[in-house]
């Protein structure tokens, strides 16, 4: 585990994929931009010694994935965010059943997350059941900017969405993650909009709108809908990059985000593998405000605080007793594999590298 000031830190990475944007997979010019565009967020945000070459970028596979988020106990969980973009990819770019395969090796280090598109109709229901049966999922990843046929794009607060919402809320499935952040080439700007949350929480109180990118750069938008919608948090990948080159930045969405949310609804996130946490929780966790931020805002980025952005939260909407992950965690086998029984065992933990 994370160690901070004394205190132990457990950390659950709330936004990992498993990509595949190897040339082979890729069906649609839209791919290969894709994949270039978040090329260029990685490289643009990540410390140049860190920085991957763009063939491993393309398709990193789950060995290498394991040793990055568990490696060196930087992270202690993580939840898959599916992302199919079947427009773009011919198997698609990360899918629910692409990381099932890992998952499923390492279930108690994984939360698998699904997906649904309200263009699917009737068959989207169909595969919305089957997934819950299948993996009994706890909640989906929702990218609203993908494209299907002639259509760039939907929104969350339409009536098909709202009957696949009403199918989430039937089934139990209570995490409703939005892609709600910057535009990614040659995808709508649009599309990504935050308003749509505004009514899909209002009228689905019993489940959870966890708003990835914390609706950058909307973030004023965001804010003012989480501040009314006591069911809307904030996921913080993207937003966590802007602790290495734009400190002051991220201070100040911290700084919004404790003023208007509150420091029990907003979520640590790497968006690994456009990030990697063997590095950058580190650099989350050491953050500080500005003498003036602290002023405006009345927060502090604390380890208590600290504490709840990067892994109660998440344990709470995802039912995680963070006590029992920490005994399983000294002899299961990702700990065994890199050797992290120091970690989970005796009186504190180990300080990531």
């Amino acid at each position: 585990m994370y160690e901070k000031d004394g205190e132990e830190i457990f950390v659950i990475d709330g936004h990992v994929h498993l990509w595949d944007a190897r040339t082979e997979n890729i069906t649609h010019e839209g791919g290969e931009q894709f994949i270039q565009c978040f090329y260029d967020y990685h490289t643009g945000f990540t410390p140049e010694e860190e920085q991957w070459d763009m063939d491993e970028y393309r398709h990193y596979g789950a060995d290498r994935m394991a040793n990055d988020l568990f490696g060196n106990a930087a992270a202690d969980m993580a939840i898959f965010q599916p992302t199919y973009l079947t427009e773009f990819y011919d198997e698609g770019f990360n899918t629910t059943e692409q990381n099932a395969e890992f998952a499923e090796e390492y279930p108690e280090r994984f939360v698998l997350n699904g997906s649904f598109d309200p263009r699917d109709g009737e068959e989207g229901l169909r595969y919305l059941e089957h997934l819950k049966e299948e993996y009994d999922i706890p909640g989906v990843k929702l990218y609203t900017a993908a494209w299907r046929g002639d259509s760039k794009g939907w929104r969350l607060d339409s009536d098909d969405a709202f009957e696949f919402l009403e199918k989430c809320s039937e089934l139990g499935i209570e995490n409703i993650n939005a892609h709600k952040g910057p535009t990614i080439r040659p995808l709508n700007r649009d599309a990504f909009d935050v308003k749509d949350i505004d009514d899909a929480a209002s009228s689905f109180p019993e489940l959870n709108f966890i708003v990835n990118h914390v609706g950058l750069p909307r973030l004023d938008d965001f804010c003012w809908i989480a501040a009314q919608e006591p069911n809307v948090y904030g996921g913080l990948a993207v937003a966590s990059a802007m602790s290495t080159n734009r400190k002051r930045k991220f201070g100040e969405i911290m700084g919004e985000l404790l003023y208007w949310l509150g420091e029990d609804r907003i979520l640590f996130g790497s968006d690994y593998a456009l990030w990697n946490p063997d590095w950058l929780v580190d650099q989350v966790m050491n953050a500080e405000l500005t003498d003036e931020q602290r002023d405006e805002y009345g927060v502090e980025l604390d380890v208590d605080t600290m504490k709840k952005v990067m892994g109660e939260n998440a344990a709470r909407l995802y039912d995680i007793d963070i006590e029992e992950k920490k005994r399983q965690f000294r002899d299961d086998p990702m700990t065994e594999r890199f050797d992290l029984a120091d970690h989970y065992g005796g009186d504190a933990g180990a300080a990531a590298d």
